[in-house]
């Protein structure tokens, strides 16, 4: 295992309720509050009694700590070892984070360690300057919402000029691209390896208000768990808020939600599934599914 219990979300809402004893203002109610913020919702029947009563010893009677010190957990080697791995990806240095702590520290694997077969080979060149200089200048535009005037190449080899304002990025690991998210103009997005330059807008843009909040949207998969489809399809949406409930036939129903923005790049991964996936609701994402299917065969008999 690369994560130690010690790490679990009961030792850590231990911890917290630890640190929040070391003030003296402190009341049981502010104590039961850490469980019911870091742990889960049985565990207010268990933790805090516990700690009260001794069984854990390590509270006093008036809920002060026996701890001198505020708790703390270190990282264990092979966790660095992990971070260090992580860190090592290209894409992950986009974001120009400095990580000085594991300069000394050997990665627990590399890209030259395993290959990804489900995956197209022309992905985005995370390693060219000009990239990563596009890149950091869009994340810095979504951070302090700022407007950019961008030249690129659209699909038909053409230079277009556009102005809009960035307003996240969307990555397919199937197409290994990145996607800026846009709001202000006509696109909803455009892919980061066809940017040839990039700055702040200054001028008088054309907006005549600031981008509305994106939305959110509910989808409803049923999934038929053969060749492996269940496990593949949490992944494929581990960073989506889900719930799954499996049906009398042994099939599987995945509610999930997800932004607007993010509306492609969820149709792309469920048809990656192919039979072994169908989408009950809503109606107008079918609809994009078939839209789909209707464009991919045009391409396939032209």
């Amino acid at each position: 295992m690369i994560f130690s219990e010690l790490y679990s979300a009961y030792y850590n809402t231990v911890a917290k309720i630890m640190e929040a004893a070391f003030n003296p203002e402190a009341t049981e109610k502010d104590l039961q509050r850490c469980v019911m913020e870091e742990a889960f919702s049985e565990s207010v029947l268990t933790i805090l009694p516990a700690l009260k009563s001794g069984k854990w010893p390590l509270l006093h009677e008036d809920l002060s700590p026996v701890l001198l010190h505020k708790p703390t957990m270190p990282l264990t080697n092979l966790e660095k070892r992990w971070l260090k791995a992580i860190a090592e990806d290209p894409r992950v240095k986009l974001f120009d984070v400095a990580f000085p702590e594991l300069n000394d520290v050997e990665p627990l694997f590399t890209r030259d360690d395993y290959k990804i077969y489900d995956q197209y080979s022309d992905g985005d060149p995370f390693e060219d300057e000009a990239y990563i200089k596009h890149f950091r200048l869009m994340l810095s535009a979504i951070r302090s919402d700022r407007p950019v005037q961008m030249t690129m190449v659209n699909r038909h080899g053409r230079k277009v000029r556009v102005r809009f304002y960035p307003k996240g990025f969307e990555y397919s690991l199937k197409d290994d691209k990145i996607r800026i998210l846009a709001a202000g103009c006509k696109f909803r997005q455009f892919n980061l390896g066809r940017v040839l330059s990039c700055d702040f807008y200054n001028g008088n843009g054309p907006w005549r208000e600031k981008p509305k909040a994106e939305r959110r949207k509910n989808l409803t998969l049923l999934i038929t768990d053969e060749r492996n489809a269940l496990e593949r399809a949490m992944l494929h949406f581990a960073h989506f808020e889900k719930q799954a409930e499996r049906t009398d036939d042994g099939r599987y129903i995945l509610r999930l939600k997800y932004y607007e923005n993010d509306e492609t790049e969820i149709v792309i991964r469920v048809l990656s599934f192919g039979p072994y996936i169908k989408v009950l609701e809503p109606e107008c994402f079918v609809n994009l599914i078939k839209e789909r299917l209707i464009s991919q065969k045009s391409c396939e008999l032209k």
